[in-house]
């Protein structure tokens, strides 16, 4: 058994992601969703994972879209006070993964070799909590802040995890500067 893994630039591989992410979430089932008005950016990177060759339906099976950021945090002054003035721009990688690949971000050391990233951030829907915070996930209890066409928001749609690499903070605010993943 064969299992081929490509690591491609977000903007040159969407070509063969987007069907399976249409598979995955068609849009009359996004519509439907709590964040099914949401405009996403587009991944920096893809980590795509083909079937096997001997599987019943060859073809690509997994996709993980990975973003670098510069993103700005205002930290918190103490376990429950209200956060600091000085805002830090910081490398932050984030990633969206398939159902059927996200065991593997539980490996940080990729999006931290890749764009110098100093945390790293995922955003997921209530039912998968467990999953993440089994494998080293915790719940970032601040605020996030995202662009949308509208402008600015306060991004709410799936709640923030932060992945622990050197000291990432788990409230304060965090700007993503751009749309969110």
């Amino acid at each position: 058994m064969s299992i081929e893994i490509d690591v491609l630039n977000g903007d040159a591989s969407w070509p063969k992601a987007e069907p399976l992410m249409n598979a995955v979430w068609p849009r009359h089932v996004v519509e439907k969703l709590p964040w099914g008005h949401i405009e996403w950016a587009h991944a920096d990177l893809r980590v795509l994972i083909d079937a096997p060759e001997d599987a019943p339906k060859p073809g690509l099976a997994c996709h993980v879209g990975i973003y670098f950021r510069d993103r700005h945090l205002e930290r918190a002054q103490g376990p429950r006070s209200a956060a600091s003035a000085a805002s830090r721009p910081a490398r932050i990688a984030g990633d969206a993964a398939m159902p059927a690949l996200r065991a593997q971000r539980r490996d940080p050391d990729h999006a931290r070799s890749r764009g110098g990233a100093v945390s790293r951030m995922l955003f997921c829907e209530p039912h998968n909590d467990a999953f993440y915070q089994a494998r080293g996930w915790y719940p970032f209890s601040g605020e996030v802040y995202a662009e949308q066409p509208e402008g600015r928001i306060r991004f709410e749609a799936m709640a923030p995890y932060v992945f622990d690499f050197t000291r990432t903070p788990r409230d304060g605010i965090i700007d993503l500067c751009g749309l969110p993943w």
